[in-house]
């Protein structure tokens, strides 16, 4: 992390504050009133906005006023330490009884009898002789306090002076479920980190965090009981040859990537999250998907002689999953309880999905247990499974959600559907009045590509943009009926491709910032272009706190001449079937080449390439592990068969099949383990425009063979 980044943060991770539980129910938010020739430059849109005579001018030295006694005074304190951040002005806060301040300022009150009765609504009102920000309850404040300094930041500081318009802003939020969700398992992020995502959250009024921390590639979670859990489950060696050959000196093995939270760290983390109105939801994924906890407690798995030696890393879905004796389910339990020691919210995330049933099926031991509990159906195990852990929570006062699999698998009396299959599972679990979060893939996926851009990150190959995210529908038809079960929206940031920090902030931003106006303004307000019109200024706040983002929204169109180089990122896939924007796995330290590949078909297309004036070919080439667990579909990756021991780079004109119309052997490639540029061919003249297709001849699938670029010459 930068220094930067980290030092405009400081003061604000600093500040704490005790502050109510979050309710887990929709909010009927206000009708959105008229907007009276006033535009309020702030991210949600606010239910209600309404211009008011005059201004109101604030510099260093404005006082803040907040009653003695009242615990506003932590509320003021962070909207001043937030204007300190952004603009340098200092304002310090002071107690004085009373609800006027007697003297222009700027005053946080809260009050019973405050406009909006919803949880977390609030009341701002600019004047001439300065602001009140009025809430029932210390969520409202916070978030009227957030408003405030968005409406300061959208002002360029003058001598040392804000001057804001007069307004009263009347707002409540639209759903009481705003979250994200962030990956800390495939790839660990710091705690400093975690801590300036749950700041970036709180700035847009998110109140959810989905913290997963456990899965097949890492345990991250410590568990005192089980120290296993992350002395072995929180390091695995990253794939690829590069890293086979990073050689650790300590142990003269492969380097180990990896790390884990501490409790001690994890307590910063809840307590810090509080502060800012926002409820951590920890998942610990189970059944499946737990293969580094099984590499470190080999007796929980149910075919323990299946498991690899050591913690994968692979992507995609595994057949490792748990035991269902009685000793499992005591190391379950144990492991909940220490999670329920550390995360006070009232929901514990479980996990669910993409449970392989394979390894129950053959295991003796498992059959056997199923004999003991009258199940007869293999695929009804996941149901006993569920409902344990359901039974185990619900006696503790706390609440199981899980992936939309847990519908089909047969729900508990208090389990809730996080639908992320589309809708359908929170269609069905709001039927059948469970309660349920949308965060369907794809479009709130936020490890998509943003763009087309070749300096998009790795991450899946499909665009999902910042005005897709905006599109959603948050309140689908098939809902209206149960619409009192839907909770909410979160947007999931997985991690697999998202190795640094830097880049999950980039994938995170602007997108949340789309969900998080579907998630706390009301219909009236959602308008696209009047949200492209507030970004601006939200991506100058972004800057002001050090926060990496996308501007991918307000990008130029990428126009490529003929003899321009063309990324794998410009080419076109011949099919489109599973696409990845992977990045190389070399050099160990530096830069790596991001590369746009459809694993399954891995074949590119450079459309309209004016062969009459082309006279040469040059292709930059990379190669990378084939690191996916795709079951069977591994059997239909198509390969063209290699006529030397390196393989070659076959060209074609007008279609994929037929003889090549040149070919480019790899052997200078081979033992390069980042992008090498093959030695240039000569192309034969043809006349008018082609099309020309890319394929590689290679022996086998991994490693696999990827394009970087491509350039016509004259």
């Amino acid at each position: 992390m930068s220094g930067t980044r980290a030092s405009a943060c400081a003061g604000l991770c600093a500040l704490g504050m005790v502050t109510a539980g979050v309710a887990a129910r929709a909010v009927a938010a206000p009708a959105a009133a008229p907007v009276e020739a006033l535009h309020a430059n702030v991210i949600p849109a606010p239910a209600s906005v309404v211009a008011r005579p005059g201004s109101f001018t604030l510099r260093s030295g404005t006082q803040i006023f907040v009653a003695p006694g009242q615990k506003a005074t932590r509320i003021a304190a962070y909207f001043a330490e937030l204007v300190r951040a952004s603009h340098g002005l200092t304002l310090k806060a002071r107690q004085k009884a009373g609800a006027s301040p007697g003297a222009p300022g700027i005053v946080f009150r809260l009050d019973p009898q405050a406009p909006g009765t919803a949880p977390e609504s609030y009341q701002l009102e600019v004047s001439a002789t300065g602001v009140v920000v009025s809430a029932r309850d210390q969520r409202g404040l916070f978030y009227g306090a957030v408003t405030l300094w968005q409406l300061c930041s959208a002002r360029v500081s003058e001598h040392g002076a804000i001057t804001l318009e007069a307004m009263l802003i009347t707002d409540a939020p639209r759903f009481a479920w705003r979250g994200l969700m962030l990956d800390s398992a495939r790839h660990f992020q710091s705690p400093e980190f975690i801590l300036h995502y749950i700041d970036w959250m709180a700035l847009h009024k998110l109140n959810m965090l989905g913290w997963h921390l456990t899965d097949d590639q890492g345990w991250r979670l410590e568990i005192k009981k089980y120290p296993r859990l992350t002395a072995v489950g929180a390091w695995r060696v990253p794939p690829g040859r590069a890293a086979q050959r990073d050689i650790d000196p300590k142990t003269s093995r492969p380097r180990k990537y990896g790390g884990f939270y501490t409790q001690e760290a994890v307590r910063r983390i809840v307590a810090h999250a509080a502060a800012r109105n926002v409820t951590i939801v920890p998942e610990i994924d189970l059944p499946a998907h737990t293969t580094a906890a099984l590499v470190a407690y080999p007796a929980l798995a149910a075919e323990p002689a299946r498991l690899p030696a050591a913690v994968p890393s692979d992507w995609g879905i595994y057949t490792h999953v748990c035991n269902i004796d009685e000793a499992t389910f005591r190391f379950i339990e144990d492991v909940l309880a220490e999670v329920l020691a550390l995360f006070p919210g009232e929901y514990i995330h479980v996990g669910g999905d993409e449970v392989v049933t394979d390894e129950w099926r053959d295991s003796p031991r498992v059959r056997a247990r199923m004999r003991e509990l009258n199940i007869s159906d293999v695929g009804a195990v996941q149901g006993y499974f569920e409902q344990r852990l359901g039974t185990y929570l619900a006696a503790h006062e706390r609440r199981l959600i899980g992936w939309d699999e847990i519908v089909q698998a047969g729900l508990g009396p208090d389990a809730t559907v996080m639908s992320w299959r589309g809708v359908a599972g929170a269609v069905s679990a709001a039927h059948a009045g469970h309660d349920a979060v949308l965060a369907p893939d794809p479009v709130l996926y936020l490890d998509h590509r943003q763009g087309t851009s070749p300096e998009e990150p790795p991450g899946r190959g499909p665009v999902e943009s910042l005005q897709d995210v905006y599109a959603f529908d948050p309140v689908p038809a098939a809902l209206l009926a149960d619409r009192e079960h839907l909770l909410g929206v979160q947007a999931s940031l997985w991690t697999e491709h998202v190795r640094t920090e830097e880049r999950a902030a980039y994938m995170t931003w602007p997108r949340a910032a789309a969900l998080a106006e579907l998630a706390w303004s009301p219909p009236g307000r959602i308008a696209w272009d009047d949200f492209l019109q507030r970004l601006p200024a939200e991506f100058e706040r972004y800057r002001m706190l050090g926060v990496s983002f996308s501007e991918d929204v307000f990008a130029p169109p990428r126009n490529l001449g003929p003899f321009d180089r063309h990324m794998s990122q410009d080419l076109r896939s011949c099919s489109n079937k599973l696409g990845l924007n992977l990045e190389d796995d070399a050099p160990v330290n530096g830069r790596r080449a991001v590369f746009l590949i459809d694993i399954m078909n891995p074949c590119w297309i450079l459309p309209a390439a004016d062969l009459s004036q082309a006279s040469g070919l040059t292709v930059a080439v990379g190669q990378l592990p084939f690191n996916f667990q795709i079951g069977k579909d591994v059997e239909s990756i198509h390969l063209n068969p290699a006529h030397s021991a390196a393989g070659e780079l076959e060209v074609r004109v007008d279609q994929c099949e037929g003889a090549p119309l040149v070919v480019l052997p790899l052997a200078s490639a081979v033992d390069n383990d980042a992008v090498t540029v093959l030695p240039a061919v000569s192309l034969p003249h043809l006349t008018g425009t082609h099309q020309l297709c890319f394929k590689f001849a290679q022996h086998g699938i991994d490693p696999m063979w990827a394009i970087d670029w491509v350039q016509l010459s004259q």
